[in-house]
């Protein structure tokens, strides 16, 4: 038994290199054989897939599953199209709209990490027609290149408008502009969906850049992720790899639908991009997570990837899905990201596209390490619903699992005193561990009296789990006793070295309990009746 614990636990973390070594891990897979069980269920997601394509008359479409930062699967369904009837291969390329946002706001981060912008830039710093636009009222601040990545600038929705002006020239942009905007909202308020708003930050890349935008993210991102069959205009495409884009008639005959040439809205909706490449952008998103200490590699740093898939602007909190399912959800935007959460994946991030003639989705599920995108010839068939149902595939593989925290050495020393004070009960290795609150909150005579009465409760205890930490400060680690199982949570204060500022023992229903493994929700459990 420890005489002068505070010392000694000093001590020992100093010794032990505990403050220094190892007190942040990152979270890993635990299963061996994760990537194949989720492979398995690669058939079913191809059948949900095919089955989408042909009840929606989808002439053409393309899927990817990426698995730990790899294409892990490539299905095809019809053709690329109509008149040749050559099939959709990994290699056609779809314009995929709206997706093109979350390489603007790439683009953006990464001119923001090297210093040449600030979010929080006035849009006139670099768009000077701001400097005289009219305000919806007084007391608006100037707009930020912040509320354009997030859609909160008080534009209206304009995907109608939007989608017509992919060609729309540097002179027009200009008489638009010269001309004001109108406000559908006060900025910074709300969200509102508007392709302005990265229409504007395309220039905004170009000022800041020093070269047209799209030779800066061909430059400085396609590049980089060798994405070398991805190009913002439909003739640098040959024609033997250019998927066709349709419009569904009423009376059930496809028109083709004219590509839109690329222009100064580009950076709105204006790459064509293949399997193979749509692959490798997925895989560098996912790399993201988890934060750790390993070297960045990307064009844009880990950090500010990750940045881009907070929700910055709430949008909407449903009670059902779109399939009508009791599932409540939440979803908002990030920066050229739609990010949300649902009562099966507490983060889910991607971006949906339609343009006349395509419509496309992609999305990943970044504490799982899994994404999924879809390209299809059909005018805003964005295929967000077979997607969700493919991941359910995966969730009964029983491989879909979060990576988990392993327990820090510091949580682990702490777990060892607590039990000493659960075998025999000693005030000075209590006060040793415990931050100034703990003994105020409840004062240690009252702990000592209720862990007595918990003991002769539940009888000895046979052996302690590991510690299941919620994070790097916060865990629990359960005991087997004989007549049923405790659980003990602790959190440590913001203090170094870091002690016990809440600590509680509770007796569990020994189905509620397994000894060193995470209680809870396995992934993609829904709340539904």
């Amino acid at each position: 038994m420890l005489t002068y614990m505070r010392p000694i636990l000093l001590a020992t973390l100093v010794a032990g290199g505990l403050i220094a070594a190892d007190k942040y891990p990152s979270p890993r897979f635990a299963d061996p054989r994760r990537t194949e069980r989720l492979e398995a269920a690669l058939p079913r997601i191809d059948a949900i897939m095919r089955a989408y394509a042909g009840e929606k008359k989808i002439p053409g479409m393309v899927w990817g599953v990426v698995i730990d930062n790899r294409l892990a699967h490539v299905g095809a369904f019809g053709v690329r199209d109509r008149v040749s009837n050559a099939p959709v291969t990994n290699g056609t390329a779809f314009r995929i709209a709206s997706m093109t946002k979350s390489f603007t706001a790439l683009a953006v981060l990464k001119l923001r990490d090297e210093g040449k912008l600030s979010l929080d830039d006035a849009v006139a710093k670099w768009i000077p027609q701001f400097a005289r636009m009219e305000l919806p009222t007084r007391d608006t601040p100037p707009l930020s290149i912040r509320q354009l990545l997030s859609h909160s600038a008080g534009f209206p929705e304009d995907n109608p408008w939007g989608d017509r002006q992919l060609s729309a020239t540097d002179a027009k942009l200009d008489e638009w502009l010269n001309a004001g905007i109108p406000f559908s909202t006060p900025p910074g308020t709300r969200y509102e969906y508007s392709n302005y708003a990265f229409g504007l930050l395309g220039r905004v890349v170009t000022k800041a850049a020093g070269m047209p935008y799209e030779k800066y993210v061909r430059q400085e991102i396609l590049s980089k992720l060798h994405m070398d069959e991805t190009t913002f205009e439909f003739s640098d495409v040959p024609a033997a790899r250019r998927a066709t884009g349709y419009r569904l008639k009423p009376d059930g005959t496809y028109q083709e639908e004219p590509p839109l040439p690329h222009g100064v809205f580009g950076s709105m909706g204006g790459l064509l991009t293949t399997a193979t490449d749509l692959g490798k952008y997925v895989a560098f998103h996912l790399s993201a997570w988890p934060a750790r200490d390993d070297v960045d590699t990307g064009p844009v740093r880990r950090s500010s990837v990750r940045e881009m898939a907070h929700l910055w602007t709430p949008a909407n909190l449903t009670a059902r899905s779109a399939a009508g399912v009791l599932q409540a959800s939440e979803a908002g935007y990030g920066f050229g990201l739609r990010v949300s959460s649902d009562c099966r994946f507490a983060h889910i991030v991607g971006h949906g596209g339609g343009l006349p003639g395509f419509g496309s989705y992609m999305a990943w599920l970044p504490e799982y390490g899994v994404g999924m995108f879809a390209m299809a010839t059909l005018t805003y068939s964005g295929p967000a619903e077979p997607i969700s149902q493919a991941w359910d595939e995966m969730v009964k593989t029983g491989a879909l699992r979060k990576r988990e925290l392993p327990p820090t050495p510091l949580q682990t020393l702490m777990r060892d005193h607590i039990l000493n004070l659960w075998k025999h009960w000693d005030d000075a290795e209590a006060n040793s561990i415990a931050s100034g609150n703990l003994f105020l909150d409840e004062p240690i005579e009252q702990r000592r009296m209720e862990i007595a009465r918990l003991k002769e409760e539940v009888g000895e205890c046979s052996r302690a789990g590991s510690v299941l930490p919620e994070n790097w400060l916060r865990g629990q680690f359960n005991m087997n006793c004989a007549n049923g199982a405790v659980g003990v949570f602790f959190t440590l204060a913001p203090t170094q070295p870091p002690a016990v500022q809440h600590l509680a023992f509770q007796k569990l229903a020994s189905e509620d309990v397994r000894i060193g493994a995470p209680t809870g929700l396995p992934a993609g459990v829904a709340c539904t009746q």
